[in-house]
């Protein structure tokens, strides 16, 4: 379809990308896989859900790496060569995710955790 500013979609898929990020959010209920630009436009995503994983299976490690797998695919197509990784989450996905990244064939330049961690924390409860 058409954009507002006159663009459409099959144009914006023809843009050749060499670098982006690849930003995976692995939680135990779901996995999200979006394949950015270095300027942070969102170029593809994937997730467990959308590939027909209905309720805990969505959090299984097959189900992230199937996600990992399709959303990386669209990029490899559109010429992507290298990557900057950023892994968020707590879940078993982490892992199969990255290993479906490595063997797609895009060099990585570096892969980080950015999964948030609380410098203090909230305020615990009163003790009764």
């Amino acid at each position: 379809g058409s954009r507002r500013n006159g663009r459409s979609s099959a144009q914006k898929s023809a843009r050749r990308i060499q670098k982006g990020v690849i930003h995976v959010q692995a939680s135990f209920n779901n996995t999200i896989v979006t394949v950015t630009d270095v300027r942070g436009q969102v170029i593809s995503w994937s997730s467990a859900g959308t590939y027909g994983f209905k309720g805990t299976r969505r959090g299984t490690p097959f189900a992230a790496q199937t996600a990992a797998r399709n959303a990386i695919r669209a990029v490899v197509d559109q010429g992507m060569q290298r990557a900057e990784v950023m892994i968020k989450g707590p879940s078993l996905g982490r892992d199969t995710s990255l290993r479906a990244i490595r063997r797609s064939g895009i060099l990585l330049s570096f892969i980080r955790d950015v999964t948030p961690m609380p410098h203090n924390g909230c305020r615990p409860l009163k003790k009764d």
